[in-house]
Protein backbone atom coordinates (compact mmCIF):
# COMPACT_ATOMS: atom_id res chain seq x y z
CA UNK A 1 0.00 0.00 0.00
CA UNK A 2 1.44 3.28 -1.21
CA UNK A 3 2.28 5.92 1.21
CA UNK A 4 0.04 8.96 1.88
CA UNK A 5 2.74 11.27 1.01
CA UNK A 6 2.87 9.27 -2.49
CA UNK A 7 -0.75 10.07 -3.48
CA UNK A 8 -1.15 12.24 -6.45
CA UNK A 9 -3.25 15.64 -5.73
CA UNK A 10 -6.28 13.92 -6.92
CA UNK A 11 -5.86 10.86 -5.18
CA UNK A 12 -5.45 12.40 -2.18
CA UNK A 13 -8.44 14.70 -2.45
CA UNK A 14 -10.96 11.69 -3.52
CA UNK A 15 -9.48 9.62 -0.14
CA UNK A 16 -9.98 13.02 1.83
CA UNK A 17 -13.52 13.39 0.37
CA UNK A 18 -14.62 9.23 0.92
CA UNK A 19 -13.44 9.58 4.47
CA UNK A 20 -10.07 6.73 4.03
CA UNK A 21 -7.48 9.89 4.92
CA UNK A 22 -7.03 13.19 7.19
CA UNK A 23 -5.34 16.12 5.87
CA UNK A 24 -3.77 15.74 9.51
CA UNK A 25 -2.07 12.18 8.54
CA UNK A 26 -1.55 13.36 4.79
CA UNK A 27 0.33 16.15 6.36
CA UNK A 28 2.12 14.32 9.20
CA UNK A 29 2.90 11.55 5.80
CA UNK A 30 4.99 14.71 4.10
CA UNK A 31 6.21 16.02 6.93
CA UNK A 32 7.93 12.37 7.56
CA UNK A 33 8.79 12.52 3.95
CA UNK A 34 10.59 15.87 4.30
CA UNK A 35 12.18 15.09 7.96
CA UNK A 36 13.79 12.28 6.14
CA UNK A 37 14.87 14.13 2.85
CA UNK A 38 15.47 17.31 4.32
CA UNK A 39 19.55 17.22 4.11
CA UNK A 40 19.27 15.43 1.25
CA UNK A 41 17.02 17.90 -1.05
CA UNK A 42 16.80 21.27 1.23
CA UNK A 43 13.74 22.10 -0.82
CA UNK A 44 12.48 24.80 2.44
CA UNK A 45 13.22 27.70 3.47
CA UNK A 46 11.23 27.70 5.68
CA UNK A 47 8.81 25.29 7.32
CA UNK A 48 6.93 24.79 10.86
CA UNK A 49 5.87 21.23 10.88
CA UNK A 50 3.35 22.51 14.29
CA UNK A 51 2.49 25.01 12.18
CA UNK A 52 1.42 22.57 9.11
CA UNK A 53 -0.18 19.84 11.19
CA UNK A 54 -2.35 22.63 13.15
CA UNK A 55 -4.07 23.86 9.95
CA UNK A 56 -4.25 20.27 8.80
CA UNK A 57 -6.38 19.34 11.77
CA UNK A 58 -8.60 22.28 11.47
CA UNK A 59 -8.98 22.11 7.79
CA UNK A 60 -10.18 18.45 8.86
CA UNK A 61 -12.53 19.78 11.58
CA UNK A 62 -14.09 22.49 9.13
CA UNK A 63 -14.94 19.42 6.69
CA UNK A 64 -11.71 19.27 4.33
CA UNK A 65 -14.52 22.22 1.96
CA UNK A 66 -13.55 23.98 -1.72
CA UNK A 67 -11.64 21.43 -4.41
CA UNK A 68 -8.52 21.71 -2.56
CA UNK A 69 -9.96 20.80 0.87
CA UNK A 70 -7.15 19.60 2.66
CA UNK A 71 -4.29 19.33 0.01
CA UNK A 72 -0.62 20.32 1.06
CA UNK A 73 1.11 23.00 -1.13
CA UNK A 74 4.17 24.41 -1.29
CA UNK A 75 4.82 28.23 -1.69
CA UNK A 76 8.07 29.70 -3.57
CA UNK A 77 9.41 32.27 -1.54
CA UNK A 78 8.82 35.09 -3.25
CA UNK A 79 5.37 34.88 -2.52
CA UNK A 80 4.21 36.59 0.08
CA UNK A 81 2.35 34.57 3.25
CA UNK A 82 0.73 36.58 6.64
CA UNK A 83 1.17 32.91 8.50
CA UNK A 84 5.37 32.57 7.30
CA UNK A 85 8.44 34.67 6.80
CA UNK A 86 8.53 35.80 3.04
CA UNK A 87 12.74 36.23 2.23
CA UNK A 88 12.68 36.36 -1.31
CA UNK A 89 15.72 34.37 -1.34
CA UNK A 90 17.72 37.27 -0.04
CA UNK A 91 19.53 38.64 2.94
CA UNK A 92 18.00 41.96 2.73
CA UNK A 93 14.69 40.60 4.04
CA UNK A 94 15.26 37.87 5.75
CA UNK A 95 12.91 39.16 8.95
CA UNK A 96 10.32 39.85 6.39
CA UNK A 97 7.03 38.46 7.21
CA UNK A 98 4.11 40.03 5.68
CA UNK A 99 1.12 40.77 6.88
CA UNK A 100 -1.41 39.70 3.75
CA UNK A 101 -1.32 36.71 1.98
CA UNK A 102 -0.46 36.98 -2.20
CA UNK A 103 -3.64 37.16 -4.07
CA UNK A 104 -2.58 33.76 -5.49
CA UNK A 105 -2.21 32.13 -1.42
CA UNK A 106 -5.44 33.81 -0.69
CA UNK A 107 -7.08 31.45 -3.53
CA UNK A 108 -5.34 28.38 -1.88
CA UNK A 109 -6.69 29.20 1.28
CA UNK A 110 -10.31 29.97 -0.18
CA UNK A 111 -10.08 26.91 -1.89
CA UNK A 112 -9.44 24.50 1.14
CA UNK A 113 -5.45 24.21 0.54
CA UNK A 114 -3.27 23.75 3.25
CA UNK A 115 0.29 25.87 3.10
CA UNK A 116 3.05 23.61 3.97
CA UNK A 117 5.62 25.77 4.03
CA UNK A 118 7.92 28.39 2.18
CA UNK A 119 9.73 26.25 -0.94
CA UNK A 120 13.74 27.76 -1.61
CA UNK A 121 13.76 30.41 -4.36
CA UNK A 122 17.29 31.68 -6.48
CA UNK A 123 17.34 35.44 -5.06
CA UNK A 124 14.49 37.52 -6.24
CA UNK A 125 13.89 34.51 -8.93
CA UNK A 126 16.64 35.72 -10.90
CA UNK A 127 20.22 34.03 -11.00
CA UNK A 128 22.14 33.57 -7.40
CA UNK A 129 21.29 30.13 -6.54
CA UNK A 130 19.61 29.18 -2.88
CA UNK A 131 20.36 25.50 -0.95
CA UNK A 132 18.72 23.38 -2.91
CA UNK A 133 19.78 20.11 -4.59
CA UNK A 134 18.11 17.17 -7.19
CA UNK A 135 16.52 15.02 -5.61
CA UNK A 136 18.20 12.69 -8.54
CA UNK A 137 21.58 13.57 -7.95
CA UNK A 138 22.78 16.29 -5.15
CA UNK A 139 25.71 17.28 -6.81
CA UNK A 140 23.48 18.20 -9.75
CA UNK A 141 20.84 21.78 -9.77
CA UNK A 142 17.23 21.51 -9.53
CA UNK A 143 17.59 24.44 -12.38
CA UNK A 144 15.69 27.53 -10.99
CA UNK A 145 14.62 30.20 -10.13
CA UNK A 146 11.79 27.55 -8.48
CA UNK A 147 14.09 25.29 -7.51
CA UNK A 148 12.47 23.97 -3.76
CA UNK A 149 9.03 23.66 -5.63
CA UNK A 150 10.00 21.42 -8.24
CA UNK A 151 12.51 18.83 -6.67
CA UNK A 152 9.82 18.44 -3.25
CA UNK A 153 7.47 17.24 -5.76
CA UNK A 154 9.92 15.80 -7.29
CA UNK A 155 10.86 13.89 -3.86
CA UNK A 156 7.70 13.54 -2.80
CA UNK A 157 7.62 15.62 -0.09
CA UNK A 158 4.19 17.70 -1.75
CA UNK A 159 1.42 17.23 -4.10
CA UNK A 160 0.98 20.39 -5.50
CA UNK A 161 3.12 23.77 -5.29
CA UNK A 162 4.04 27.04 -6.93
CA UNK A 163 6.39 28.71 -8.82
CA UNK A 164 6.60 31.56 -11.38
CA UNK A 165 8.54 32.17 -14.42
CA UNK A 166 10.31 34.82 -15.99
CA UNK A 167 12.65 33.14 -18.33
CA UNK A 168 12.56 29.60 -17.70
CA UNK A 169 11.65 29.25 -13.84
CA UNK A 170 8.86 27.11 -14.03
CA UNK A 171 9.90 24.83 -16.98
CA UNK A 172 13.34 24.17 -16.60
CA UNK A 173 13.68 23.05 -12.88
CA UNK A 174 10.23 20.73 -14.09
CA UNK A 175 12.85 19.26 -16.36
CA UNK A 176 15.40 18.95 -14.61
CA UNK A 177 13.46 17.15 -11.71
CA UNK A 178 11.32 14.99 -13.63
CA UNK A 179 8.18 16.29 -13.06
CA UNK A 180 5.09 18.90 -14.38
CA UNK A 181 5.39 22.27 -14.67
CA UNK A 182 2.92 24.80 -16.19
CA UNK A 183 3.45 27.84 -17.15
CA UNK A 184 -0.28 29.39 -18.10
CA UNK A 185 -0.79 32.37 -20.72
CA UNK A 186 0.94 35.69 -19.05
CA UNK A 187 -1.56 37.15 -17.16
CA UNK A 188 -3.70 34.50 -16.08
CA UNK A 189 -3.08 34.76 -12.49
CA UNK A 190 -3.14 37.99 -9.82
CA UNK A 191 0.66 38.58 -9.42
CA UNK A 192 -0.35 40.98 -6.29
CA UNK A 193 2.26 39.44 -3.40
CA UNK A 194 4.75 38.47 -5.64
CA UNK A 195 7.92 39.72 -5.50
CA UNK A 196 8.27 41.42 -8.83
CA UNK A 197 11.08 41.26 -11.55
CA UNK A 198 8.89 41.91 -14.81
CA UNK A 199 5.99 43.37 -15.11
CA UNK A 200 5.28 42.21 -18.90
CA UNK A 201 7.29 38.52 -18.31
CA UNK A 202 6.32 37.65 -14.49
CA UNK A 203 3.43 34.47 -14.63
CA UNK A 204 2.65 32.50 -11.75
CA UNK A 205 2.66 28.70 -12.64
CA UNK A 206 2.55 25.38 -10.89
CA UNK A 207 4.31 22.10 -10.20
CA UNK A 208 2.87 18.72 -9.91
CA UNK A 209 3.63 14.96 -10.61
CA UNK A 210 1.15 14.29 -13.47
CA UNK A 211 -1.01 16.81 -16.15
CA UNK A 212 -4.13 15.91 -15.00
CA UNK A 213 -2.50 17.45 -11.20
CA UNK A 214 -1.33 21.07 -12.68
CA UNK A 215 -4.94 20.99 -14.72
CA UNK A 216 -6.50 20.43 -11.37
CA UNK A 217 -4.85 23.17 -9.69
CA UNK A 218 -4.46 26.05 -12.21
CA UNK A 219 -8.20 25.71 -12.57
CA UNK A 220 -8.85 25.75 -8.97
CA UNK A 221 -6.78 29.02 -8.57
CA UNK A 222 -8.92 30.38 -11.68
CA UNK A 223 -11.68 29.34 -9.47
CA UNK A 224 -13.10 26.48 -12.30
CA UNK A 225 -13.29 23.03 -12.42
CA UNK A 226 -10.48 20.67 -13.67
CA UNK A 227 -10.72 21.52 -18.06
CA UNK A 228 -11.86 18.53 -20.46
CA UNK A 229 -8.73 16.39 -20.64
CA UNK A 230 -10.01 13.82 -23.02
CA UNK A 231 -10.49 15.85 -26.36
CA UNK A 232 -7.98 14.41 -28.09
CA UNK A 233 -9.08 11.11 -27.14
CA UNK A 234 -10.95 10.47 -30.68
CA UNK A 235 -8.76 12.43 -32.71
CA UNK A 236 -5.34 12.90 -31.74
CA UNK A 237 -3.31 16.20 -31.91
CA UNK A 238 -2.00 18.07 -34.34
CA UNK A 239 1.60 18.71 -33.54
CA UNK A 240 4.11 21.44 -34.53
CA UNK A 241 7.54 19.51 -33.99
CA UNK A 242 9.99 23.21 -33.77
CA UNK A 243 13.47 23.16 -32.39
CA UNK A 244 14.93 26.61 -32.02
CA UNK A 245 18.47 27.08 -31.19
CA UNK A 246 19.05 23.38 -32.10
CA UNK A 247 22.71 24.19 -32.22
CA UNK A 248 22.60 24.69 -28.31
CA UNK A 249 21.09 21.44 -27.22
CA UNK A 250 22.93 18.71 -26.65
CA UNK A 251 22.43 15.13 -29.19
CA UNK A 252 20.94 13.19 -25.78
CA UNK A 253 17.76 15.78 -25.65
CA UNK A 254 17.42 16.20 -29.24
CA UNK A 255 17.42 12.11 -29.77
CA UNK A 256 14.57 12.00 -26.76
CA UNK A 257 12.67 15.09 -28.81
CA UNK A 258 12.76 12.70 -31.98
CA UNK A 259 11.92 10.17 -29.70
CA UNK A 260 8.93 11.35 -28.19
CA UNK A 261 7.47 12.56 -31.91
CA UNK A 262 7.88 9.04 -33.41
CA UNK A 263 5.96 7.75 -30.42
CA UNK A 264 3.34 10.69 -30.88
CA UNK A 265 2.55 9.77 -34.54
CA UNK A 266 2.77 6.12 -33.64
CA UNK A 267 -0.21 6.60 -31.65
CA UNK A 268 -1.70 8.85 -34.21
CA UNK A 269 -1.02 12.55 -33.55
CA UNK A 270 0.15 14.33 -36.85
CA UNK A 271 3.52 15.72 -36.92
CA UNK A 272 4.24 18.75 -39.35
CA UNK A 273 8.29 19.88 -39.10
CA UNK A 274 8.31 23.96 -37.99
CA UNK A 275 11.37 25.46 -39.27
CA UNK A 276 12.78 27.98 -36.82
CA UNK A 277 14.37 31.03 -37.86
CA UNK A 278 16.80 33.45 -37.11
CA UNK A 279 14.31 36.17 -36.84
CA UNK A 280 12.12 33.97 -34.30
CA UNK A 281 15.11 33.28 -32.26
CA UNK A 282 16.41 37.04 -32.23
CA UNK A 283 12.81 37.36 -29.86
CA UNK A 284 15.32 35.87 -26.44
CA UNK A 285 17.40 38.74 -27.11
CA UNK A 286 14.13 40.78 -27.16
CA UNK A 287 13.15 39.05 -23.84
CA UNK A 288 16.76 39.52 -22.17
CA UNK A 289 16.48 43.49 -22.59
CA UNK A 290 12.88 43.73 -21.42
CA UNK A 291 13.73 41.17 -18.61
CA UNK A 292 16.36 43.53 -17.83
CA UNK A 293 15.06 46.98 -17.71
CA UNK A 294 12.11 45.94 -15.84
CA UNK A 295 14.48 44.49 -13.45
CA UNK A 296 16.65 47.51 -12.85
CA UNK A 297 13.21 49.50 -11.97
CA UNK A 298 11.75 46.47 -10.15
CA UNK A 299 15.13 46.02 -7.23
CA UNK A 300 16.15 49.80 -7.83
CA UNK A 301 15.55 49.95 -3.89
CA UNK A 302 17.67 47.17 -3.18
CA UNK A 303 20.53 48.48 -5.57
CA UNK A 304 20.13 51.70 -3.98
CA UNK A 305 20.09 50.79 -0.07
CA UNK A 306 21.63 47.06 -0.23
CA UNK A 307 23.63 46.77 -2.86
CA UNK A 308 26.58 45.36 -0.33
CA UNK A 309 23.92 42.57 -0.01
CA UNK A 310 23.98 42.06 -3.93
CA UNK A 311 26.21 39.80 -5.48
CA UNK A 312 28.37 40.98 -8.86
CA UNK A 313 25.78 39.76 -11.43
CA UNK A 314 23.20 41.18 -9.37
CA UNK A 315 24.79 44.78 -9.11
CA UNK A 316 25.73 44.55 -13.05
CA UNK A 317 22.15 43.65 -14.21
CA UNK A 318 20.41 46.23 -12.31
CA UNK A 319 22.90 49.01 -13.93
CA UNK A 320 22.51 47.76 -16.92
CA UNK A 321 18.65 47.91 -16.58
CA UNK A 322 18.45 51.31 -15.37
CA UNK A 323 20.39 52.80 -18.41
CA UNK A 324 18.02 51.47 -20.77
CA UNK A 325 15.60 54.36 -21.02
CA UNK A 326 11.61 54.48 -20.58
CA UNK A 327 11.13 54.80 -24.07
CA UNK A 328 13.31 52.43 -24.94
CA UNK A 329 11.92 49.43 -22.62
CA UNK A 330 8.12 50.59 -24.06
CA UNK A 331 9.56 49.85 -27.81
CA UNK A 332 11.05 46.68 -26.57
CA UNK A 333 8.01 45.53 -25.30
CA UNK A 334 5.63 47.15 -28.22
CA UNK A 335 8.20 44.76 -30.35
CA UNK A 336 7.02 41.55 -28.01
CA UNK A 337 3.24 42.57 -28.36
CA UNK A 338 3.77 42.54 -32.28
CA UNK A 339 5.55 39.40 -31.97
CA UNK A 340 2.85 37.90 -29.73
CA UNK A 341 -0.15 38.70 -32.48
CA UNK A 342 2.24 37.83 -35.50
CA UNK A 343 3.49 33.96 -34.87
CA UNK A 344 -0.26 33.38 -33.74
CA UNK A 345 0.32 32.10 -37.30
CA UNK A 346 2.05 29.10 -36.06
CA UNK A 347 -0.99 27.10 -35.06
CA UNK A 348 -2.88 27.68 -38.16
CA UNK A 349 -2.82 24.18 -38.69
CA UNK A 350 -1.46 22.82 -35.60
CA UNK A 351 -3.21 22.04 -31.97
CA UNK A 352 0.37 22.95 -30.18
CA UNK A 353 4.01 22.74 -30.49
CA UNK A 354 6.50 20.27 -29.36
CA UNK A 355 9.86 21.36 -28.60
CA UNK A 356 12.66 21.08 -25.98
CA UNK A 357 12.24 22.08 -22.17
CA UNK A 358 15.36 22.46 -22.04
CA UNK A 359 19.68 21.91 -23.63
CA UNK A 360 19.85 19.21 -21.60
CA UNK A 361 19.52 16.98 -18.36
CA UNK A 362 20.15 19.28 -14.97
CA UNK A 363 24.36 20.35 -14.86
CA UNK A 364 26.74 19.64 -12.71
CA UNK A 365 27.02 21.60 -9.67
CA UNK A 366 25.19 24.17 -7.24
CA UNK A 367 26.68 27.25 -8.28
CA UNK A 368 24.00 27.91 -11.45
CA UNK A 369 20.75 26.62 -12.10
CA UNK A 370 21.18 25.99 -15.90
CA UNK A 371 20.44 28.09 -18.89
CA UNK A 372 17.27 29.30 -19.72
CA UNK A 373 17.53 29.84 -23.22
CA UNK A 374 15.32 27.33 -24.62
CA UNK A 375 12.26 28.72 -22.85
CA UNK A 376 13.11 32.87 -23.37
CA UNK A 377 11.32 33.05 -26.47
CA UNK A 378 7.62 30.98 -25.25
CA UNK A 379 7.87 33.38 -22.10
CA UNK A 380 8.10 36.30 -24.16
CA UNK A 381 5.24 35.25 -26.64
CA UNK A 382 3.33 34.75 -22.90
CA UNK A 383 1.70 31.39 -24.62
CA UNK A 384 1.23 28.29 -22.57
CA UNK A 385 3.72 25.87 -21.66
CA UNK A 386 4.03 22.56 -20.05
CA UNK A 387 7.16 20.46 -19.23
CA UNK A 388 6.46 16.78 -19.57
CA UNK A 389 8.85 14.41 -18.08
CA UNK A 390 10.09 11.63 -20.46
CA UNK A 391 13.84 10.05 -20.56
CA UNK A 392 17.05 10.45 -19.25
CA UNK A 393 20.40 12.08 -19.87
CA UNK A 394 23.95 11.00 -20.08
CA UNK A 395 24.11 10.79 -16.09
CA UNK A 396 20.63 9.11 -15.45
CA UNK A 397 18.99 12.33 -14.91
CA UNK A 398 15.66 13.25 -16.11
CA UNK A 399 14.79 14.74 -19.40
CA UNK A 400 11.84 16.48 -20.31
CA UNK A 401 9.77 18.10 -23.69
CA UNK A 402 7.92 21.16 -24.04
CA UNK A 403 4.12 21.10 -25.33
CA UNK A 404 3.03 24.97 -26.13
CA UNK A 405 0.03 26.10 -27.01
CA UNK A 406 -1.46 29.84 -28.23
CA UNK A 407 -2.61 32.32 -25.67
CA UNK A 408 -5.42 31.65 -24.05
CA UNK A 409 -5.96 28.17 -25.22
CA UNK A 410 -4.95 26.63 -21.80
CA UNK A 411 -7.22 24.22 -21.70
CA UNK A 412 -6.34 23.03 -25.12
CA UNK A 413 -2.70 22.67 -24.61
CA UNK A 414 -3.30 21.12 -21.05
CA UNK A 415 -5.08 18.84 -22.86
CA UNK A 416 -2.95 17.70 -25.71
CA UNK A 417 -0.29 17.16 -23.59
CA UNK A 418 -2.50 14.69 -20.96
CA UNK A 419 -2.83 12.98 -24.57
CA UNK A 420 1.35 12.74 -24.91
CA UNK A 421 1.45 11.85 -21.45
CA UNK A 422 -0.57 8.97 -21.70
CA UNK A 423 0.93 8.01 -25.00
CA UNK A 424 4.74 7.76 -23.39
CA UNK A 425 3.57 5.72 -20.94
CA UNK A 426 1.70 3.63 -22.62
CA UNK A 427 5.26 2.86 -25.51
Amino acid sequence: MAEAYELSALEARQKIKDGTLTSERLMQSCLERINLRSDEVEAWTFIDPELALLSAINSDKTGNLGPLGGLPIGIKDIIDTKTMPTTYGSSIYGLNQPNKDAACVHKVREHGGVILGKTVTTEFAWRNPGKTKNPHNPAHTPGGSSSGSAAGVADFQMPLAFGTQTAGSVIRPASYCGVVGFKPTVGTHDRSGVKELSNYLDTVGVFARSVVDVSFFDFALRDEAIPDLSIFDEQSPRIGLMVPFRNDASEVVLNNLEQVSKIAETKGATITDIPSSTSFEKLADIQTVIMLGDAGKALEWEYEFHPERLIQFYKDSIATGQTISTKGLAAMKSKADAAREKYMELFEKIDVILTLSSGDEAPKGLGSTGDPLFNRVWTLLGWPCVNIPFGKGSNELPLGVQVIGPTGSDSKTLAAAAWLESALLQK
